[in-house]
């Protein structure tokens, strides 16, 4: 009816919907006709499904109406004139006139403040599209969920995949096995015809086909990591694939994360040298459960080092396990950086110092999916006197929805050396709590 000559990858994408996959996830590069193919799955859902609720989103406005939505209009202009009279059009939405309140196509701009976007869709057949999915806040993914959920909704996620958290990258990893995963490279001899080769060697030359510009915009693969984030994912997956013999004679630390709120992790990390060997993670403890979860283990490995951090409950744990005569290191990550002049603060160091030993290639991780994610999550900028600011336990929570308690368990074992005071020599003594003697400090 369109008079249109889909591509290969758009004929097996289109295919895939007519046949009721519910899950698509399309990662891709530029220009190789991505918003024309959502455009035809758009107009066969309304012309030829009934009743039915499309709704396609994308993180900002032009993104949606000056790309995709334009598109849209585009091709129904191309209708046969009994179809095309079947629909009215508006600037964001397009109704069947025989029943506007049954059968519609909506847009919406997705943002966390109003995460909305795709929820409460519910109809016979319901259609979700996420445009330049890898933008689009977690939170509205979330919201999402109860229209997602629907026997006969189909959710169709597509974009450049620019960043390594969020739904559109786990759809491809760690929740493969969940949606139908398709990637689209601008590499394709079949699409020659649409993607301008000038492009694709303009990228190449700029930035380098190792860059990930190149990775993203050409191949439609994710980047090894993302401009400002601090650990580059391919080195978490190198310590999580290296051989490395325990060194038996190196002190065993522990690493104690102590849950602040009802959603939070109590994780107890064991880094033995240059292997950590597990992590084990209790939720819902109170404050003595705690201390005698984290006592067993001790009494078990008998580590050299208790690191715990002391901000919230953690002090708590951290005195009463002290009073048990075990040698504990009260770490409060909101103060200066002790040894690292690049960090700001001591949560900035132990950062730095967990990719500073991860870069050295000699370390070994457990294979951990959480793990995985949560170290390469943390973005980094830069504060005004240079230092780095590494991204707040907080924003993270609201970026990946959920706290990098496992990670942070993990760089408090970092915290043996760096909590000395300011580099002054200040030594720890076993069995006491660590003082610092700074002015205005008791």
């Amino acid at each position: 009816m369109l008079g249109a000559k889909p591509k290969k990858w758009q004929r097996e994408f289109l295919t895939h919907v007519a046949n009721g996959k519910r899950r698509i996830s399309i990662k891709a590069g530029h220009g190789v006709g991505k918003s024309t193919a959502v455009a035809w799955v758009l107009i066969w859902s309304i012309i030829c499904r009934l009743p039915q609720k499309s709704v396609v989103t994308a993180p900002t406005a032009p993104q949606l109406f000056d790309a995709l939505f334009a598109e849209l209009k585009s091709w129904i202009t191309r209708l046969p004139p009994p179809l095309k009279a079947l629909l009215e059009v508006y600037s964001d939405r397009i109704e069947l006139k025989a029943d506007p309140d049954g059968s519609f196509i909506s847009a919406r701009t997705s943002s966390s403040d109003k995460p909305e976007a795709m929820a409460g869709i519910h109809s016979e057949n319901v259609l979700l599209i996420a445009d330049e999915a890898s933008g689009i806040p977690e939170s509205v993914y979330e919201a999402a969920t109860g229209s997602m959920s629907g026997h006969s909704a189909t959710t169709v996620l597509v974009g450049n995949p620019t960043r390594l958290t969020g739904l559109f990258y786990k759809s491809h990893n760690e929740l493969a096995d969940r949606w139908e995963r398709m990637t689209v490279s601008c590499l394709d001899p079949d699409l020659a015809d649409l993607v301008d080769q000038d492009f694709v060697q303009q990228v190449a030359e700029t930035w380098g086909e190792d860059s990930p510009q190149y990775s993203v915009r050409v191949l439609g693969e994710f980047p090894r990591t993302e401009d400002n984030s601090l650990i580059p994912v391919d080195l978490v997956d190198a310590a999580m694939k290296r051989d490395v013999v325990l060194n038996t004679a190196e002190p065993l630390v522990f690493g104690v994360d102590v849950a602040r709120f009802g959603g939070d992790r109590s994780v107890i990390c064991k880094r033995q040298g240059n292997v950590v060997l597990e992590f084990q993670i209790r939720s819902g403890n109170d404050l003595m459960e705690t201390v005698g979860w984290v006592a067993n283990e001790a009494m078990k490995d008998k580590p050299a080092e208790i690191l715990v951090d002391s901000i919230g409950l953690g002090a708590g744990v951290a005195d009463r396990l002290r009073e048990l005569k075990y040698n504990v290191r009260d770490v409060n990550v909101a103060e200066s950086a002790a040894m690292n002049p690049q960090a700001s603060r001591l949560r900035d160091e132990l950062w730095l110092t967990l990719r500073d030993w991860l870069q050295q290639r000699a370390c070994k991780l457990p294979k951990v999916e959480e793990l995985r994610v949560e170290i390469s999550a943390p973005l980094y900028k830069f504060n005004s006197n240079g230092t780095y600011k590494i991204e707040s336990k907080d924003e993270m929570r609201k970026r990946i929805r959920r706290s990098p308690d496992i990670a942070d368990s993990l760089c408090l074992t970092f915290a043996g050396d760096a909590a000395l005071v300011g580099g002054r020599g200040m030594k720890w003594v076993p069995g006491q709590a660590l003082k610092r003697g700074l002015r205005g400090i008791v």
